[in-house]
């Protein structure tokens, strides 16, 4: 593996970083960024290469003589993940990639028989057909989980109408139906993913979920480490006119309490990743030790 280059796409964001850090770390690939702002990359990588999803040209020549591509597309960024992930795959095809790699999500609207709508989710699960018919010699895919990150991120802690912190939000705190971990992690899934193709190229599905959590064991991890919040269940549609966005937020915790966030029959999926993983993932309590001060 030592000559082989990786490319990743999305070398800024929250998954392609930990990928790099975790390719570089095993040692055995030359990894290569791809990043529409190479000005702004400080990471790891050995070398970085400018791109774009949405342009094939681009895209291809930043693919050249890599063996190996992690593909991920952002949702929130405004991205048509379907249009983007057959970019990528023509790219890959053109550039004579050998292992396609895709960072997908389960596909929510057919779990749940329409019942819910979450495009996040089922956008990228649409292009998984598409790479399963495209011919690679190799191809995987790797689900990211609820990062522990999104707890001070997007989705962290808010001052509440009752003066506490904490949380308000459409999901029953008692359910054990979010799949989570310290997205870093996928690094580790993606990088034993490309080290043992023969085990995982042939279309395996890798979910990364190293807990899988409550909003009351969520509310305990903090506890324990001295940080104390609240929780306020309310209905989704109230929840829905909060922000801009909130009713897919809403339609997203619907689908974890009916199905969990990995989707029914997702054990096995998680073993394997756990299995394929270069290294042992992080537990919330270190995380929150390691990062919440």
């Amino acid at each position: 593996m030592e000559n082989k280059t990786i490319a990743v796409i999305g070398a800024t964001g929250s998954q392609g970083k930990g990928v790099i850090n975790e390719l570089v770390k095993a040692g055995s690939f030359k990894v290569r960024a791809i990043t529409r702002n190479p000005d702004k990359y400080s990471g790891d990588a050995h070398e970085v290469v400018k791109a774009d999803l949405t342009d094939l040209r681009s895209l291809t020549d930043a693919f050249r003589n890599a063996y190996g591509v992690f593909v991920v597309t952002n949702f929130w960024e405004g991205a048509d993940e379907l249009a983007q992930g057959k970019i990528a795959i023509q790219a890959a095809k053109d550039a004579g990639v050998h292992h396609f790699v895709w960072s997908t999500l389960p596909n929510v609207e057919e779990i749940s028989n329409g019942r819910f709508n979450v495009p996040h989710f089922t956008g990228k699960a649409q292009v998984d057909a598409l790479i399963k018919d495209a011919g690679f010699k190799y191809y995987t895919f790797v689900q990211a989980p609820f990062y522990f990150q999104n707890l001070t991120g997007q989705m962290g802690p808010q001052i509440q109408q009752d003066g506490s912190t904490g949380w308000t939000l459409p999901l029953d705190p008692k359910v054990k139906v979010i799949h989570m971990s310290d997205i870093n992690d996928l690094g580790k899934v993606v990088t034993g993913a490309f080290l043992k193709p023969e085990k995982v190229g042939n279309g395996s599905y890798l979910s990364l979920a190293t807990e899988l959590n409550s909003f009351n064991d969520i509310l305990e991890a903090f506890k324990a480490n001295g940080k104390h919040y609240s929780f306020n269940q309310v209905p989704i549609e109230v929840f829905s006119n909060f922000f801009e966005g909130a009713g897919e937020i809403a339609q997203m915790l619907a689908y974890f309490e009916a199905y969990t966030y990995m989707g029914p029959n997702s054990e096995a999926q998680i073993k394997l990743a756990k299995q394929i993983a270069t290294e042992e993932f992080t537990s919330l309590d270190t995380w929150i030790k390691q990062n919440i001060n």
